[in-house]
């Protein structure tokens, strides 16, 4: 999806959007043919929320209405300054080789809003204080990030950046499309392409990413489960429907995958998501991950997903094939200089 459309189309739907934390007593779900809700639709699910509250918060889920109208401001000012940079990279000729200033893509490519205000603290919920629980002793951190690449061995369980570039193996999952960076499961907002298109029939829901274009086939029988030793980048999703709520719970997730980037390792990790849609164009998401080998506690974050009058086309991830190709052929160029002005010494 043009992140430009999303845009317009927000100043439009931005006050139903608003409302998800509300409840909204008067609202009937449509149902499908089968009486189940009817979900279906392309979400999209960006949000300026950010994941963790800032502490200075403390327990606070909720942005005054002062605090909303000032990050308002602080977002357009942000997008202008940013785009001031860019523009000055491009033209003025005293400015520093790109290959100084790059990190991963240049500001027209983000979402800079998402649709609907901000109005929560923090995406997650639990714990109360909106933060991530602590660590388990001994539970991986990864560090590479939009960056310089960071020491570490493979497999490179990072989803941004690396640790060399020796090989694709040492490059990020994302960057070697095998993950979308925010296509979960769980989704968590942010960047862009942030879309999703629901599917129903009598014995299954469709939950397909537009990053990465991942499609998760849910059957509605939850008493039926993949071997242990059967794992997969996005795990094995189970649902069934509990009143007017699509109930998915996913485990068997590959270990190659962080628990939550940057945390951990996803072996042990399972992962209950809620649909529940709380008006025409709203879709109340929650998710409670349960992960005893990287956190000492669970967590559960809300965002809302709006409807978009528009549809999916297939996403070409780029990073895997022009992306890595010109990485590593960067990487052996620096080498090939390196070693011409070591032999002139």
């Amino acid at each position: 999806m043009k992140t430009k459309l999303l845009l317009l189309v927000s100043a439009f739907i931005a006050p139903i959007s608003l409302s998800f934390a509300q409840s909204n007593e008067d609202y009937a779900v449509p149902r499908t043919e089968w009486d189940q809700p009817d979900l279906q639709g392309v979400w999209n699910f960006n949000s300026e929320t950010p994941m963790q509250r800032p502490e200075e918060l403390g327990n606070r889920e909720f942005l005054t209405q002062e605090e909303i109208t000032q990050a308002r401001i602080d977002r357009a000012a942000n997008r202008a300054a940013a785009d001031a940079r860019e523009a000055e990279l491009n033209v003025n000729p005293e400015a520093p080789p790109i290959a100084e200033r790059s990190g991963g893509y240049n500001n027209f490519w983000f979402e800079g809003a998402a649709i609907g205000e901000n109005i929560r603290t923090s995406l997650i919920t639990y714990p109360l204080n909106g933060r991530f629980p602590e660590r388990v002793e001994g539970s991986m951190l990864h560090t590479a990030n939009l960056g310089p690449d960071v020491p570490g061995d493979r497999p490179v369980r990072a989803v941004f950046g690396g640790i060399a570039k020796d090989g694709p193996e040492d490059r990020g999952l994302s960057e070697r499309c095998m993950i979308g960076f925010n296509a979960g499961p769980p989704l968590s907002g942010g960047g862009y392409n942030a879309n999703i298109q629901i599917v129903q029939n009598r014995d299954h829901a469709v939950i397909m990413t537009e990053m990465v274009h991942d499609a998760r086939i849910v059957p509605l029988d939850n008493d039926r489960s993949l071997d242990d030793n059967i794992r997969l980048w996005t795990g094995d999703s189970r649902g069934y429907y509990e009143g007017d709520t699509l109930v998915v719970e996913t485990k068997n997730f590959s270990e190659l995958l962080p628990s939550f980037p940057p945390f951990g390792t996803a072996k042990d990790k399972v992962l209950t998501e809620r649909f529940t849609r709380v008006n025409y164009s709203t879709i109340d998401y929650q998710w409670t991950l349960e992960d005893p080998s990287t956190f000492t506690d669970t967590i559960t974050a809300q965002l809302p997903m709006t409807k978009v009058a528009g549809q999916l086309y297939e996403y070409a991830c780029h990073e895997g094939n022009y992306g890595m190709i010109n990485i590593l052929r960067g990487a052996r160029a620096d080498e090939r200089r390196a070693n011409e002005a070591g032999s002139g010494d």
